[in-house]
């Protein structure tokens, strides 16, 4: 906790730079942030928690009507003055209650998992992979692809497509690098009007809060350009979807060694990886199924996770619960240069404190118990029969939200990370997501069925 003499400080600092208002943006069980807008006259109680708020009043935060208010603690370490709106200072935050931190929290339970961590010596880093598309809201509500010539069918790294949408891509670029997030490489991914960002690698708790704003800030300039940056995982079946690939390295909380690393020729399974990560896969494997809920944590995310769909070639989103080598068809993927994980059923939809949280668990769980993941899987697994991946052991991901919850629900792990509201929470309004979405009756339902008997 930072002194007075610090925050008035900060306040200064930010009045100086023209900043008025202050939000402090905690999640709700969806990862949608929300927060009060506080003058900065009055930042010295906002940074200590004075904004109250009616859990029961948003999603998942494990309140009825007659409890008393949660409130939310900026980390004012985290600021960001919005580059659009350089009156507003954007800060991730907490949630507490009765001056404790609020366990039915997401960023709350990564906090606590990033403790058990360092309790170990360790640090987690981690890199989410942003993919998203930008798009046109028709008045019928329909999402269309901006380009009237659309008609390749595979546009993956298609410069035209890329300068196309240059002005929206420039401002998000811009906006990256000028908050020293270390933009790298952008691109046009594989579906028309889709684009990737990779920005470096940080800790866990502050790519997280980088993820849920970046969001907040893609969507914002698509605005300006009379567009939509969508996050859903599948906005069109024809088309892959949206992932949000996980890379993640534990490091040396001392040194900042990366104790994934080893080189290629010293890693007997010749995937250039540690002991130590080839036991953090055994424990994501373990879990694989009950994680996959918090990966891909919608209706939708299902169909994204499928081998070709409607598509005309392979979807390239993982749906079997295995790992190898820089070999897409796995849900777990080691990259040719080693020394860091992937998780890749991870999508954009996902709410990355709630997901890193039970990845981390998982894996400290498979460091500490020197869980074995097995021989890596290095073929087409597309290809496979069920009898075949069956001799190797491997299962696939959930087919469905319901079936994730259910595998979500099943794993008395998921409770000893999480704790019991939390993740009753998360079943609660997972489950009646997918109990409202087949209660409604699609176009599909009504184009096969309407005339057919």
């Amino acid at each position: 906790m930072k002194t007075e003499a610090e925050l008035l400080s900060l306040r200064d600092s930010l009045k100086a730079k023209g900043v008025k208002y202050c939000i402090g943006a905690y999640v709700d069980i969806h990862g949608v942030p929300k927060g009060k807008v506080v003058p900065v006259d009055h930042f010295l109680d906002f940074a200590r928690g004075s904004e109250l708020y009616t859990g029961y009043a948003l999603d998942g935060l494990g309140q009825g009507p007659n409890d008393d208010e949660i409130a939310s603690l900026p980390d004012v370490d985290s600021i960001i003055q919005l580059p659009w709106q350089k009156e507003v200072a954007w800060m991730p935050a907490d949630n507490t209650f009765k001056g404790q931190p609020y366990e039915v929290n997401a960023r709350c339970a990564l906090k606590k998992v990033l403790k058990q961590a360092a309790d170990m010596g360790l640090g987690m880093n981690l890199g989410i992979e942003c993919e998203v598309f930008v798009v046109k809201l028709t008045p019928e509500g329909k999402l269309e692809i901006p380009n009237s010539d659309e008609t390749l069918v595979k546009t993956c790294y298609d410069v035209k497509r890329f300068m196309d949408r240059f002005t929206w891509l420039d401002k998000v670029a811009t906006c990256i690098n000028d908050l020293g997030w270390d933009l790298y490489s952008f691109d046009h991914e594989d579906a028309s009007s889709q684009f990737e960002f990779d920005f470096k690698y940080a800790d866990a708790l502050t790519m997280c809060d980088r993820y849920i704003f970046f969001r907040y800030m893609a969507k914002h300039y698509a605005a300006e350009e009379g567009l939509i940056a969508t996050f859903m995982p599948k906005p069109f079946a024809d088309k892959t979807g949206n992932g949000a690939h996980f890379n993640m390295s534990m490091y040396d909380l001392e040194t900042g060694k990366n104790l994934f690393a080893r080189p290629h020729a010293e890693d007997p399974h010749g995937l250039g990886i540690s002991e130590m990560a080839y036991h953090f896969i055994g424990g994501v494997l373990k879990h694989g199924r009950a994680l996959c809920a918090t990966f891909a944590p919608t209706v939708n995310s299902y169909k994204r996770l499928v081998r070709r769909g409607l598509m005309s070639y392979y979807s390239w989103a993982p749906v079997f619960n295995s790992y190898g080598r820089n070999n897409r068809t796995n849900s777990v993927r080691v990259p040719m240069a080693g020394g860091r994980v992937e998780s890749r059923n991870a999508d954009a939809a996902c709410n990355p404190y709630l997901a890193a949280t039970l990845v981390l668990a998982a894996g400290l769980e498979g460091i500490r118990e020197k869980i074995d993941p097995g021989a890596s899987n290095e073929d087409n697994l597309y290809s496979l029969s069920e009898a075949e991946l069956k001799a190797r052991g491997i299962c696939e991901l959930p087919r469905t939200l319901d079936e994730a919850v259910r595998a979500f629900a099943e794993d008395p792990f998921v409770e000893a990370t999480l704790g019991t509201e939390l993740r009753n929470e998360f079943i609660t309004y997972k489950s009646e997501e997918w109990l409202q979405y087949h209660q409604r009756v699609s176009q599909w339902e009504i184009d096969q069925y309407a005339r057919l008997f």
